[in-house]
């Protein structure tokens, strides 16, 4: 078992009643020749307190359990966040915010409509067109918007004609706000959505007065996560704490 998980497994959970389990060893989507497993737990409906704490652990919320890693020889996947205030756009982050000018952002409540699955179902198969996700039916992206158990939501951007170019379902904590799955227009490149979706929260986070924005697993070895600490202000949890960590050069 990796340091990282050892640390989890040590801290006081002896308040909170809660059942964890381990789930059977499965190839690593993510890196070549690794094996995953992953530590799961239910989460209660409205139960936010303990959502928060297992956030703040390392967690992420799917449907209606939390889950970590708890790879016995790796401990590749470390959870990322930005911290607002210590942030600054790069200079290509400035051009990116500035390409998407025209984009309006407005929150929702996390209800799956016809349009989301429109915009999914594009994204999906120029992003994901050989995966499982590739496969995934309106019922399926509906349960994915709508079933949660804490306090959850949708950022959409649209285009001053009001056609939605991209959207983030997320959930809402004490400190911030936790990206669960973004999808966006996958034929205009220039915009950079994906890296818009994320600078243009920050800016909402700033709004709100919240100091944290949790992005997901960063995944060290994995082309597709990369990004994710290619933002200034990002701290990686490791060991049990939040450290920060420098972007990568190329954002700068």
């Amino acid at each position: 078992m990796s340091n990282e998980n050892q640390t989890f497994l040590r801290h006081d959970w002896s308040q909170i009643e809660r059942v964890f389990y381990m789930t059977a060893p499965a190839p690593c989507p993510y890196l070549p020749n690794r094996t995953e497993r992953k530590l799961i737990t239910a989460l209660d409906h409205g139960d936010d307190e303990a959502f928060d704490a297992l956030s703040w652990s390392g967690f992420r919320r799917s449907h209606e359990i939390a889950y970590r890693p708890a790879c016995p020889s790796c401990n590749a996947c470390m959870s990322a966040r930005i911290d607002i205030a210590s942030h600054r756009p790069s200079r290509t982050h400035r051009k990116i915010i500035n390409r998407n000018a025209d984009l309006t952002r407005s929150v929702h409540v996390n209800e799956c409509t016809p349009e989301h699955w429109e915009l999914f179902d594009r994204y999906i198969r120029a992003r994901h067109g050989v995966s499982e996700m590739a496969l995934m039916t309106p019922d399926d992206l509906r349960m994915m918007i709508d079933q949660s158990t804490v306090d959850t939501g949708l950022l959409e951007w649209r285009d001053r004609e009001g056609a939605l170019k991209a959207c983030m379902l997320f959930d809402a904590m004490e400190d911030g706000l936790s990206a669960v799955y973004s999808f966006f227009c996958p034929h205009e490149a220039r915009r950079s959505l994906g890296t818009f979706c994320i600078l243009d929260t920050v800016e909402h986070l700033k709004l709100l007065n919240l100091p944290k924005f949790y992005l997901g697993y960063w995944i060290k070895g994995s082309e597709t996560m990369a990004y994710k600490i290619n933002f200034s202000g990002v701290e990686i949890h490791r060991n049990g704490s939040w450290t920060p960590v420098a972007p990568e050069p190329s954002s700068s």
